[in-house]
């Protein structure tokens, strides 16, 4: 990310306002005004998210502390996620364009006024706000904090401004090197060149595609749904409306999980009545599909609510495994026919999904995050049966937690070795593939005209087997 935004935006240069705030209009009657709880409600969880390094799914869970949401109707919540989603997704665009329409610098003291401009700027940047209300909100909202609210004028006139450089802003802004943090970006550039790179970043400012896995009979169900099927079996939707709203949710015909991720089961290739497991299962897609391929499934996850929510899935879809918590590296059980590890990791591939990925990792994650990785790996080639199949995957773009831990790996263990996938079986491009046969899935592969039908997660997956 631009640099030029942290310097521009240092606490430095005290500067004066003549807003004045409306003592006699307390704070739960302004945000009665249509529209600005959504706006306030999305600056303060902007905020807790770069600043406290909470995820975006957490603080639109219901059970988020504290939440930012209290209050607010469906249509509101929908709006604040919206705002927080492609200020995140846009955040080094946006802070690049207010750093130069604040050459000075945020005044010292400011409360939520960063927050505030940053919303604002992503309404007015990328959202069909119409400009008035992105403006007017932005000034309400910072009068409603003590600290920002001396500084109301100032909003109003940098957002201002902000429309009439939008076009030069936008036109100047670059994926890699604006939207990228710093660290990331010279990784990309290390581990795939410069133009793949560039692909990469490009790929993440897209909205993310709506993909789903049937139970049974594709094709009919893409007709059905007005969706598209894609090489790989899973089927692609263009609408917006509520999922649960969809034909087919109700009677659990289908479940959302993106073509990405629904290739490891796809590949484990389990046959009814084998025992198989499912490491690191929870929300539940790959062990709806292990199950409706008619494996005897164990689930486990060291996460009891996230199990919670599986066996909900599970439910709804009339499906059926065994649900048990605990540490994938130090689980025990009798040896299984197949194995599916999907590793917790950096998600570095997701980031069109879950673009607060961009801004809540750190470089020493990875590190972390594949010692995590080689621990639960061991385990779980110790509980396959000689002539068993494992597939490793992660949703992650960094070598380190894919193509590095398989090497690592097979060098520990002489009675491994890896079982080559031939991408075209699972229709994909011939560059999905490296020369040990492992896939390593980019975020710009499957191109389409339409921004939604193109692209998919970015995952690393290889399949091993014990030898007898």
């Amino acid at each position: 990310m631009n640099n030029n935004f942290d310097r521009a935006f240092g606490r430095s240069g005290k500067q004066k306002s003549s807003a004045k705030r409306h003592p006699d209009q307390t704070q739960a009657e302004a945000l009665a005004h249509p529209g600005l709880a959504a706006r306030v409600a999305a600056a303060a969880i902007i905020s807790d998210i770069i600043h406290g390094g909470h995820t975006l799914d957490e603080k639109f869970s219901p059970d988020a502390a504290p939440s930012r949401l209290g209050g607010l109707s469906s249509r509101d919540r929908d709006l604040a996620r919206s705002i927080v989603t492609v200020a995140l997704r846009r955040l080094g665009t946006i802070r690049l364009a207010l750093s130069q329409l604040v050459e000075k610098g945020l005044p010292r003291n400011c409360g939520t006024l960063e927050w505030i401009l940053i919303a604002g700027g992503a309404q007015l940047l990328f959202l069909d706000t119409p400009d008035h209300a992105a403006v007017d909100l932005a000034v309400r909202a910072a009068r409603l904090d003590s600290k920002s609210a001396p500084f109301a004028n100032l909003v109003n006139g940098v957002l201002r401004n902000l429309i009439r450089r939008r076009d030069e802003f936008l036109s100047q802004s670059d994926p890699l090197d604006d939207d990228t943090p710093h660290w990331m970006a010279a990784r990309w550039r290390r581990i795939y060149g410069e133009d793949r790179a560039h692909s990469i970043a490009a790929a993440f400012r897209d909205e993310p595609t709506l993909d789903l896995t049937v139970k049974a009979d594709a094709a009919s169900w893409a007709e059905r749904l007005g969706g598209r099927l894609l090489p790989t079996g899973s089927i692609r939707l263009e609408t917006h409306a509520p999922i649960p709203e969809l034909p087919g949710y109700g009677e659990g015909a289908w479940w959302v999980q993106d073509a990405a991720a629904a290739l490891p089961a796809r590949i484990l290739a389990v046959k009814p009545g084998q025992r198989v497991l499912d490491l690191c299962a929870a929300p539940g897609g790959k062990t709806a599909q292990l199950a409706a391929a008619g494996a005897r499934v164990t689930a486990l996850d060291r996460s009891a609510e996230r199990l919670k929510t599986l066996s909900a899935n599970l439910a709804r879809l009339q499906l059926e495994a065994s649900i048990a918590v605990g540490d994938a590296a130090s689980y025990k059980a009798e040896p299984f026919d197949a194995i599916l590890l999907d590793a917790p990791c950096s998600a570095t591939g997701t980031i069109r999904r879950s673009p607060d990925v961009l801004w809540t990792k750190k470089p020493g994650d990875i590190a972390a995050l594949t010692a995590i990785q080689t621990k639960i790996l061991d385990r779980a080639f110790t509980l396959l049966k000689p002539g068993a199949a494992l597939v490793y995957c992660v949703c992650s773009l960094e070598p380190e937690e894919g193509e590095a831990q398989i090497a690592a790996l097979l060098r520990r263990n002489p009675d491994a070795a890896r079982d080559p996938i031939d991408p075209s079986c699972f229709g994909l491009p011939p560059e999905a593939a490296n020369a040990d046969g492992e896939l390593r899935l980019l975020p710009y592969f499957f191109f389409h005209d339409q921004s939604r039908q193109r692209g998919l997660d970015g995952f690393f997956i290889a399949r091993l087997k014990r030898l007898d």
